[in-house]
């Protein structure tokens, strides 16, 4: 949350909400210099990415068709909705493309959807030298937060994960980008590497902190497959894993231990405390005022609309996601013959019980918790004596029910019993 934002509120209402405008938007820019061998981001590498062959242009037209297709959708369901408040631009790198390109974007945003005064806009970027790109150009853009995928500041882990970066890439990433004008700065960092142990992984705690970033994303490295879980399939929101990578994965996960990313996450729990950062969120640390304003519509559960190959939009009661496939984006876009339609993908509708759950599970992701009436509800009534009698919650003096440290280690126990 950029300086000037509004507090943060209590966590979503737990019930399900209607259908309503959105609050925030997220744009997906599918195009890295090359894939890592863990990533399940829909993300085009190597020459879609950038060269004579570079799909980057196309893609771009086709995105601009879109934004306007999803705004002449909402112009028709609200025709007097208030701008939006936050702007995300993930991927794959984003900083990838030119500031021109990116201010074209957020002016097609701020023509067709409005932007608060305030808005909170964060650009994803990765440090190397070749990827951040123009960081002065995007804050005078209008980007005023910063995501940078350091991953880790261990050069043999980079290495081991096969990021194009180096440390010392980092600190002047975050150097060019203060220097440019950036407002608010994240960097994501990844927990269980293989190799690694709690005086690597303290290290590079230590090392990002030296920085004075604004805000700390700590993901523990989760090697799933979309191709089992059915979601890589021609509307599927994922991409198949190339054959490498999933060689790379097998090896890998053999390799890591659950005790030991538990002993990492404990870690960096007591050290950021201690730097002054609130563990607002499972995965996320911020200093006040620095939380991810666009991240928090997300837990809260409000609605929020995206753009691009794989991207998710929720208005309420109803989720929807594009298909990956980039090739089939472009064509419903930019069709040789005919009018422009929106792009495959496909939708579920949120039912009443689904929505208490999901609402339960999101507002327990964050350190606001639920009201402890919220325990004598179902779906949280029947597991609220074991989660607190097994150490997983905890009451507030202010009379709410929140995760303690070892809960958010084993959340997903706890969440798959309220589903």
């Amino acid at each position: 949350m950029t300086a000037g934002a509004p507090p943060l509120g209590p966590a979503a209402a737990l019930g399900p909400p209607g259908a309503a405008p959105p609050v925030g938007l997220y744009i997906h820019i599918p195009f890295c210099l090359s894939v890592c061998p863990y990533c399940d981001f829909v993300v085009y590498g190597g020459t879609a990415a950038r060269g004579t062959g570079s799909r980057v242009p196309a893609f771009l037209q086709a995105l601009h068709a879109e934004l306007d297709l999803r705004a002449d959708a909402l112009d028709g369901r609200w025709p007097a909705r208030a701008p939006l408040d936050s702007v995300y631009l993930g991927g794959g790198t984003p900083s990838l493309l030119s500031a021109g390109a990116v201010a074209g974007l957020l002016a097609h945003v701020e023509r067709r959807f409005g932007l608060t005064a305030a808005a909170e806009i964060t650009l994803e970027a990765n440090p190397g030298a070749e990827d951040r790109g123009d960081l002065a150009g995007f804050a005078a853009a209008g980007v005023t937060r910063a995501s940078f995928g350091v991953q880790s500041l261990d050069a043999a882990e980079l290495r081991t994960l096969g990021r194009r970066h180096r440390p010392d890439d980092v600190a002047a990433a975050v150097e060019a980008a203060r220097q440019g004008g950036i407002e608010s700065i994240n960097l994501d960092l990844l927990y269980d590497i293989p190799g690694g142990n709690l005086e690597r992984w303290g290290a590079s705690l230590d090392a990002a902190l030296a920085l004075e970033p604004d805000h700390l994303s700590l993901y523990a490295l989760t090697l799933d497959d979309p191709e089992a879980e059915g979601l890589a399939g021609p509307d599927g929101d994922h991409l198949p894993v190339s054959s490498g990578a999933r060689r790379w994965r097998v090896r890998v996960r053999a390799r890591q231990d659950d005790d030991s990313a538990a002993d990492q996450y404990r870690l960096a729990v007591d050290r950021l405390a201690a730097a002054g950062f609130r563990g607002y969120e499972i995965s996320n640390w911020a200093r006040p005022g620095h939380e991810s304003r666009h991240n928090l519509v997300y837990w809260q559960r409000r609605p929020h609309e995206a753009a691009g190959p794989g991207a998710h939009a929720f208005d309420g009661a109803n989720r929807r996601w594009n298909a990956a496939r980039l090739d089939r984006y472009v064509a419903a876009l930019l069709p040789e013959r005919g009018q422009a339609g929106l792009p495959p993908g496909g939708s579920d509708r949120v039912d009443a019980e689904g929505a208490a759950a999901e609402a339960v599970i999101l507002a327990l992701r964050t350190d606001a918790g639920v009201p402890a009436t919220a325990g004598q509800r179902a779906p949280l009534a029947a597991h609220v004596e074991w989660a607190i009698g097994s150490g997983l919650l905890a009451r507030t003096v202010d009379d709410r029910l929140v995760l303690t440290t070892t809960g958010r280690l084993l959340s997903n126990e706890l969440f798959a019993r309220l589903l």
